[in-house]
């Protein structure tokens, strides 16, 4: 079984959220927690997704949302070497909003593991363009969404099918390259 992190952004996700659901749903999820959810910085963010991510016995699989992505794409090496697969959804802007500039800038090189990055073209917290322009420099796939606000419960995503299916497809991806190197 394929380690998943589930990484939330900036304030957490609440109950409900497709992040908090997944939480309790899929075998192996484990959620990265942070000291500050309103405040973040991203020493302590990185910190503790790398901690959670060294912790594991094997290559995991991430479900970042938000800012969550944005710390994602600054973990160092050894963390980073550790991802079979990324599943990241919504990323945030953090030069839009003033408590969020600790993590720019965001690092525009590609990312050394799979990734698949879901934006919508009606997200207030960071412009598609945006998001499509992280997609180019990380070398994601990129799926766009029509009217999809922030992908979050607020824009009526609790229960997430389609979402829950690209996830899937990374965990059936690094499963199977798991058994062909063993």
């Amino acid at each position: 079984m394929v380690p998943i992190i589930i990484i939330p952004g900036w304030r957490d996700s609440p109950p409900g959220h497709w992040q908090s659901l997944w939480t309790h749903e899929l075998p192996g999820a484990v959620r990265v927690t942070q000291d500050d959810w309103v405040s973040p910085t991203r020493q302590a963010w990185v910190a503790s997704i790398t901690q959670t991510i060294l912790a594991q016995a094997q290559p995991v699989v991430i479900a970042a949302h938000s800012l969550g992505c944005i710390a994602t794409a600054h973990l160092p090496p050894e963390a980073a070497a550790r991802i079979a697969s990324a599943l990241l959804v919504a990323p945030a802007d953090p030069e839009r909003r003033s408590v969020l500039n600790d993590f720019a800038p965001v690092p525009y090189q590609p990312l050394p593991f799979k990734s698949i990055i879901v934006a919508s073209n009606t997200d207030p917290y960071c412009p598609v363009r945006t998001a499509g322009a992280y997609a180019r420099a990380w070398g994601s796939e990129f799926v766009r969404l029509q009217n999809a606000g922030h992908i979050n419960l607020e824009a009526g995503f609790g229960p997430w099918p389609l979402g829950l299916a690209l996830l899937q497809s990374l965990i059936g991806e690094a499963q199977h390259t798991a058994l062909a190197v063993a």
